[in-house]
């Protein structure tokens, strides 16, 4: 064979070797876990997430759902500071005393759409660079809410502050927890997963639930009565959010799409899936019997009286925290709320 042909196969070979999958840009996967079970609104929203970022910037990245929690509730926000995941959320409330700020999303009567307090919260997230400081460590996604707080329980219906003597709930804590003992309530904090065992053996007598939790959980065999709120008891705020340094490594192009699809977007997509299954919640309690109670103007006015310290002792705490004039970002905040919904 001629010099020039020996030349012309050599170079043949090494143009097909670079354009071989092997030498292709490699995909990344990131990992993602969820402490709640794989059909929960959590799970779901992460995972639609997640495909639509990888529809984003296709074939350069993609999300894989580990099929076990790397951390229970409470140590998950620490496992994705730690790189355990990639991905995941957490509820601020399950390490009490870490996040203050957080809790003006958790007040009573706050509003009946997890989108609308999600998107409001988000936006109150980006005005107020003290919440986002609670938060070092990770790259936040988005932070968000659940549906209206119900209470539950097996025993009887609560129409009244008194009606709630004598039984015990799990609460998730945070400002909920506050709440519940300023009405007097025996409480003990367990986080979500655990309401099942609690209720079923008696251990507790009721929780502390939006709508959706009763199917996600499984406690249509347990749960008796419901007593609603105009705007919900309480609610529970949350974060979505990454390692920092996994997001760090990414191509410009992928931390682009990631952010372009971090903020509101993702707060008012988990909002979204919340308030499909709060509705299917509802209906999956009425067909199973739940006795439902409505508050009153009364036990509205009960609580309010109750609880209304509440907001002097969280303004003083978050202002500690850094937060600049913090009952009027609550005040915006609940505006906002009511704007949106």
């Amino acid at each position: 064979m001629s010099r020039f042909m020996h030349r012309l196969a050599r170079y043949s070979v090494l143009a097909g070797v670079a354009a071989s999958p092997v030498f292709a840009a490699a995909q990344t996967t990131l990992t993602l876990s969820s402490w709640v079970p794989p059909s929960h609104t959590l799970t779901m929203s992460q995972k639609e997430w997640c495909e639509a970022l990888a529809e984003k910037v296709p074939g350069k990245i993609k999300c894989n759902v580990l099929p076990r929690a790397v951390a229970g509730a409470p140590a998950t926000f620490d496992a994705v500071r730690n790189g355990l995941t990639d991905l995941s959320f957490t509820v601020h409330g399950y390490t009490p005393g870490r996040f203050i700020t957080t809790q003006m999303a958790e007040m009573p009567f706050m509003g009946d759409s997890s989108e609308a307090s999600s998107v409001a919260f988000q936006r109150a997230y980006d005005k107020n660079p003290a919440i986002a400081e609670e938060h070092k460590g990770v790259k936040v996604i988005a932070v968000f809410t659940h549906g209206p707080g119900l209470v539950l329980n097996t025993k009887r219906p609560i129409a009244k502050v008194q009606d709630l003597d004598g039984l015990k709930f799990r609460v998730g804590g945070g400002m909920v927890n506050e709440i519940s003992k300023a009405l007097g309530m025996n409480v003990t904090l367990k986080p979500a997963p655990e309401s099942y065992e609690l209720l079923s053996t008696g251990v507790m007598d009721g929780t502390l639930f939006p709508a959706e939790s009763v199917e996600s959980f499984k406690l249509d065999k347990t749960v008796k009565y419901a007593t609603q709120f105009p705007g919900g008891l309480y609610n529970t705020s949350f974060v979505f959010m990454m390692n920092q340094a996994r997001y760090d490594g990414l191509p410009a192009d992928v931390k682009k799409a990631i952010d372009s699809m971090s903020g509101e977007y993702a707060a008012r997509m988990m909002g979204k899936g919340w308030d499909k299954v709060d509705r299917r919640g509802l209906a999956f309690m009425q067909a199973n019997g739940v006795q439902f109670t409505k508050a009153d103007a009364a036990f509205v006015k009960a609580i309010n009286e109750r609880t209304a310290s509440l907001t002097d002792a969280w303004a003083k705490a978050a202002e500690a925290k850094g937060l600049k004039n913090p009952k009027k970002v609550l005040a915006d905040l609940r505006a906002d709320i009511a704007k949106l919904q």
